[in-house]
């Protein structure tokens, strides 16, 4: 037998507490049709074919309460209402949502099921609920299903809408503290906290950032000429604009050398080590595509291991030590096919933002070409077997060593932070030994980071994560600072739109500067600056925003609750 199509009568985005949950959430009615006749244990396969596509789903609790629950209810019998919320929450796990609340409720009207679920994102969580319902409806008529497919799609909604893993780590460290956010584009500019009590983070970038230290910290010769100046250990080098200046200044500082491009991040377009005036030449070539830059740094090359620290105010807070990539030949592969084999396969390794190692594309970074070729191979080269040919030696920070840095660095790295003007700040150092001081060992603080990455602390290979969005937020905010102003929500069934206007006043004549939205308008300090009906979400959200107010004051309807939240 097959089943006509369930049809999804009404959807929409609960974006606020609701009368659900507390957090933002999907609501539709369904129309399940015939198949309210048919529970789950009555369609011959249903549920081997639904597990099948979801294995996954043998997670799930559901009313039972242990793993396996849902499960058990679907060999048991459960209506294509309940089990369409779950197959939505799953298919926002395995996309990389972090979700789990779900109801399905039966209304007055036969094979009309009211389902709601928690959802992050408007578009993903609308669109989950019609995969959920194709996904259904395929394993109950026995027609293929391309769930893999639909999980990627998933996933690209989710890195093209959602927010990146540096900014998320920072908002859901405030979210555990119990201060609220707002996003502010679609981009990663947050909000945290309401009104004069806000503050705003952009990834690793806050509004205390100041953007004289990010201009400073981009220019990596004016950066270090500060340094030097404040005791901070570096290498010595020039900026140059020619190959045959950059040798020359290779020669006056001795070799081997390092080039990179005057505002290098990532690593790209960094050369290590270079000994002769070809490998000078050709790396400057190379820091010189990047960016389209017309200058290039030439600086002492220091022995010892790349290390990123993460400073926050006046803390170190994390830690982590690079390691040099390599490939083994086997006497049958070219190295780009030992890369793509021995390398690019690693799973910490890929092209979203959400892994901590890039995968390398040689096309695309020539230092690594030249690299290979210092060693006297090609990348059509066929090493001969047990040949080690060294790869990449930067940007591959995967090893948290937090723990293991010496008072006299970490004092260092924030002395460089405070020199450049940085509130948050990524200090590249390089040493032989981050235990023992820089002086010591003769290592060098290498560069000055605005805006530094964050995943590599928060997903290290080797070692245990770090709080870093916690540290973020904690500078921003005091123990006792939870970012929230004073709010007043009113609603009722006779004059609620006067008592609003009346409370807005009173908070007025204490000294605050109140946002009024009420029936009659949007409100700032008496003054209306909406003349139509503001008891919207939208429009209310203005109130929050906006940096100059100290309180708010909300009408609300019964009915806005319940389509908004």
């Amino acid at each position: 037998m097959t089943f006509d199509d369930i049809q999804i009568l009404q959807q929409r985005f609960l974006r606020g507490p609701n009368f659900w949950t507390y957090r933002s959430a999907v609501e539709a009615w369904l129309d399940i049709g015939e198949l309210e006749k048919f529970p789950s244990n009555t369609i011959p396969g249903f549920v081997d074919r639904l597990i099948e596509h979801l294995p996954s789903l043998h997670q799930h609790h559901c009313s039972v309460g242990e793993v396996g629950g849902f499960v058990w209810r679907l060999r048991d019998g459960t209506w294509a209402g309940h089990i369409i919320e779950h197959v939505a929450i799953e298919l926002q796990t395995l996309a990389g949502m972090q979700v789990s609340f779900g109801k399905a409720r039966e209304t007055s009207t036969s094979g009309v099921y009211k389902v709601v679920f928690r959802a992050r994102q408007e578009d993903i969580g609308l669109e989950s609920l019609h995969d959920a319902r194709n996904l259904v409806m395929a394993a109950i008529n026995n027609k293929p299903f391309d769930a893999k497919a639909t999980v990627k799609k998933l996933k690209d909604m989710v890195d093209r809408l959602c927010l990146g893993p540096s900014t998320a780590c920072i908002v859901d460290a405030a979210t555990e503290r119990r201060i609220p956010s707002i996003r502010l584009t679609t981009g990663n500019l947050v909000q945290l906290g309401y009104g004069s009590r806000q503050r705003r983070i952009w990834t690793a970038e806050t509004d205390k950032t100041s953007a004289i230290a990010e201009h400073i910290s981009s220019d990596k010769d004016l950066t270090k000429r500060l340094l030097t100046q404040c005791g901070v250990p570096v290498p010595k080098g020039r900026t140059v604009t020619t190959a045959e200046e950059a040798w020359s200044v290779a020669q006056d500082i001795g070799l081997p050398v390092v080039l990179k491009p005057i505002d290098a991040n990532h690593g790209r377009g960094v050369s290590l080590d270079l000994k002769t005036e070809e490998e000078v030449h050709a790396a400057f070539h190379i820091a010189l595509r990047e960016e389209e830059n017309t200058e290039v740094i030439v600086e002492q090359f220091i022995v010892g291991e790349e290390h990123r620290l993460l400073v926050v105010g006046d803390k170190v807070v994390a830690v982590s030590r690079g390691e040099t990539v390599q490939i083994i030949g086997d006497g049958a592969s070219s190295v780009a096919q030992l890369i793509d084999s021995q390398v690019n396969s690693d799973p910490r390794r890929g092209l979203e933002e959400e892994f901590p190692l890039e995968k390398i594309i040689l096309s695309e970074q020539g230092n690594i070409v030249l690299e290979i070729q210092k060693q006297g191979f090609e990348v059509d080269s066929i090493p001969e077997k047990g040949k080690v040919i060294i790869v990449q030696r930067t940007g591959n920070m995967a090893n948290d060593v937090t723990d293991e840095v010496h008072p006299q660095v970490a004092d260092m790295a924030i002395l460089a932070a405070k020199v450049v003007g940085l509130d948050i700040a990524g200090i590249d150092l390089v040493t032989p030994d981050i235990s023992r001081p820089l002086q010591e060992v003769h290592g060098a603080v290498v560069e000055v980071n605005a805006g530094p990455g964050l995943l590599m602390h928060l997903k290290p290979v080797v070692g245990k994560p770090r709080p870093v969005g916690q540290a973020i937020v904690d500078q921003l905010f005091t123990p006792s600072d939870s970012g929230r102003i004073p709010i007043v929500g009113v609603m009722g069934s006779h004059q609620t739109t006067e008592l609003s206007k009346i409370i807005a006043w009173l908070l007025e004549l204490s000294g605050k500067h109140t946002g009024l939205a009420c029936a009659d308008g949007l409100f700032l300090d008496q003054c209306r600056v909406v003349s139509k009906d503001a008891r919207s979400f939208e429009l209310g959200q203005r109130l929050l925003i906006n940096r100059v107010l100290d309180a708010a004051v909300f009408e609300s309807s019964g009915m806005q609750l319940m389509d908004e939240g």
